[in-house]
């Protein structure tokens, strides 16, 4: 079985005009979604998403003693920093030549945020010119007050970018399924433990279990070593339940798109290739789905 949206389907990021979007700063807007594990950065040219890139959490006790004013200061550096960074290393990849050259110089940027992370939300309330994008904000009908914002925002933009039905999945610290129908009505989902935070609860909960990382490929089934008995547990359960409910969601919606994003999707997605091929083309690979659905809050 394939799938022609998932053939044709090629994300709109423009970083091609990366570094010269940058001079333009006044139609500039940064992104941020964050998440329970990293910051996730958008920077927009106009409405235009001209790349992205993760950083660490701010350390809470770190900035805690700071005064308001330097709070504020401390992030706003920190958005200049981190553009800088990224701008910086599109040079380097692109026109080597031009590394060397002056860093762009940035202002206060207007800030769209999303978070599910309280105390990030309250450290990043202080940043000046700052929009926080909240549940009841979202063009989607049936959302119930605990969803997360970024699930909310991720099926809105996946749904805006591919159609509707939509279905998406998220391999990051969680796995979570969330789906909409064609009236933009959320239908519902399920969250469960994600790829990476099985592996480490059973290295750091289990006496005599190790902490094992994901491998490139996925291994036979019937292990012959504790380690390799821990992945196909992890990894062969995980595929099987994502098969199961993209084949529930499709028995409901047979036209509907698959979208799948996170930072475990990659393999997830090969993962899920090698043991039910016909269910993984299916599957559009949607890395800045997030950011689709923020776009919709940009002026």
């Amino acid at each position: 079985m394939t799938n022609p949206s998932a053939e044709i389907f090629c994300p709109q990021t423009n970083t091609v005009n990366f570094i010269s979007g940058l001079n333009s700063k006044t139609e500039m807007t940064i992104a941020l979604a964050i998440g329970n594990s990293r910051l996730h950065w958008g920077l927009f040219n106009s409405k235009t998403l001209q790349t992205t890139w993760d950083t660490k959490h701010l350390s809470i006790q770190a900035v805690q003693h700071l005064s308001q004013d330097e709070m504020t200061e401390l992030l706003v550096q920190t958005v200049i920093e981190s553009i800088q960074k990224q701008s910086a290393q599109k040079l380097i990849s692109t026109n080597p030549e031009l590394a060397s050259l002056r860093k762009p110089e940035l202002g206060v940027l207007p800030l769209v945020l999303a978070s599910v992370v309280p105390d990030q939300t309250k450290l990043w309330q202080s940043y000046p010119d700052s929009r926080i994008i909240t549940l009841d904000q979202l063009p989607i009908e049936g959302l119930y007050p605990t969803l997360g914002i970024d699930r909310a925002l991720t099926l809105l933009g996946a749904g805006t970018q591919l159609g509707w039905p939509i279905l998406v999945i998220d391999a990051g610290t969680a796995l979570t399924f969330t789906g909409a129908d064609v009236n933009r009505r959320l239908v519902g989902g399920a969250i469960l433990p994600g790829l990476g935070l099985q592996l480490w609860s059973l290295g750091q909960k289990t006496a005599g279990l190790p902490v094992v990382m994901l491998p490139d490929n996925l291994t036979g089934r019937w292990a012959g070593d504790t380690e390799s008995a821990i992945v196909s547990g992890v990894v062969r359960g995980v595929v099987a339940a994502v098969n199961d409910f993209i084949e529930d969601w499709l028995g409901l919606f047979p036209h509907s798109h698959i979208a799948l994003t996170g930072g475990d999707r990659t393999l997830l997605l090969q993962y899920l290739a090698s043991t039910f091929p016909d269910t993984a083309a299916r599957v559009i690979d949607t890395p800045e789905a997030i950011f689709w659905g923020l776009n919709q809050f940009l002026i």
